[in-house]
């Protein structure tokens, strides 16, 4: 890679802009030091800046992949990571998901769904889903959120998502908390989906696919505003129940939805 001397400073920047490797991002700042223009030197340290910065993220997606390679040490061909969206809310289903990566996923910027704009999740959740071997999405509604209470509907959601894989996985990871009912080992991980690749791949799908969802109920249920809020207990949510009354879709077992009428 050359940068001559003379070449116009736009060019320089555009050249910079397209590079992704730290290696390269460096390359080019050796040659830019060369050049004395002010402008050259300023990229120059734009060009070492993000170097360091590219790294830092390899650093930390290799932290993220950690222990699906300890578990691939000891012969686990197929790992997956689970999680679920949609414990809080009071309207609308818990939904999980299981995720199977490939061996060299390509995610960068991937991390536990609550850090990430929705911008940068929907890009993730195109990502993951075109290079995942395998994955699958489990929804759990109101009717039984209500029957089982939604700590047990959080656990069955996790549990359907984990069946209905294409591939049956040797070990599974989990956010928080142990699913009862599924044959394999699991390893429950506190703060999994940021400790995890898989697990915080399963809580961008999940998350993605949730917010789908309530979008689309904003249209059927209109006046509460699903569409803004996903259906936690914001002010403008719980205004809007003080005045509508309860939806068929909010879940009844909640404390602040029971003492509504229902629409």
């Amino acid at each position: 890679m050359r940068a001559p001397a003379g070449e116009r400073l736009a060019a320089l920047r555009a050249r910079a802009g397209a590079l992704a490797t730290a290696a390269a991002l460096r390359r080019l700042s050796q040659r830019l030091e060369a050049d004395g223009r002010t402008g050259a030197r300023s990229l120059a340290a734009s060009c070492r800046r993000r170097a360091c910065e590219v790294e830092r993220e390899a650093r930390r997606f290799q932290r993220l992949l950690a222990l699906r390679s300890r578990l691939a040490a000891e012969g686990a061909r197929i790992v997956a990571g689970v999680d679920e969206v949609g414990v809080g809310p009071l309207a609308g289903p818990v939904v999980a998901a299981a995720v199977v990566l490939p061996a060299r996923p390509r995610l960068p910027g991937l991390d536990d769904s609550k850090r990430l704009t929705p911008l940068a999740r929907e890009r993730l959740a195109v990502a993951i889903r075109e290079q995942a071997p395998a994955f699958a999405l489990a929804e759990v509604w109101v009717d039984e959120i209500d029957r089982w209470n939604i700590y047990q509907a959080s656990l069955l959601a996790m549990r359907r998502a984990v069946d209905a894989l294409a591939e049956r996985p040797d070990h599974v990871l989990v956010d928080a908390r142990r699913i009862p009912g599924i044959a394999m080992p699991q390893t429950p991980l506190v703060g999994g989906d940021g400790r995890d690749a898989s697990i915080a791949a399963a809580s961008v799908i999940a998350k993605v696919h949730r917010d789908a969802i309530m979008r689309r109920l904003d249209g059927e249920y209109p006046g509460y505003g699903f569409a803004r809020h996903m259906g936690y207990a914001t002010r403008e949510h719980i205004r809007a129940l003080r005045r509508l009354g309860a939806s068929p879709i909010h879940r009844r077992s909640f404390f602040r939805v029971a003492q509504l009428p229902l629409l």
